[in-house]
């Protein structure tokens, strides 16, 4: 986990905006949406709460696959660079 700042090598292809989205569906399109990456493309996750539980369920689903960046953390909004790490 990198706080703030921009990680090397990754390009970042979307925004994903779930503030508006049903709590129950976030997760899936969040994974949805990591899949749809290539290596080395990330995706900023736009949320109205620190998603840490999101982060320890790619811990344990993707162990080694991504990277996590908070670009801005509340308190009202919180922004995270997730990135697909090169294999």
């Amino acid at each position: 986990m990198h706080p703030g700042g921009a990680e090397p090598g990754f390009r970042t292809v979307q925004e994903l905006d779930v503030r508006s989205v049903p709590p129950p569906q976030r997760h899936p399109l969040i994974f949805q949406t990591f899949e749809a990456l290539r290596p080395g493309e990330a995706f900023i996750l736009v949320n109205d709460h620190d998603p840490k539980p999101l982060y320890y369920q790619f811990q344990y689903e993707r162990p080694g696959q991504f990277a996590w960046t908070y670009l801005e953390q509340g308190p009202e909004v919180w922004r995270v660079r997730i990135g697909r790490v090169a294999s």
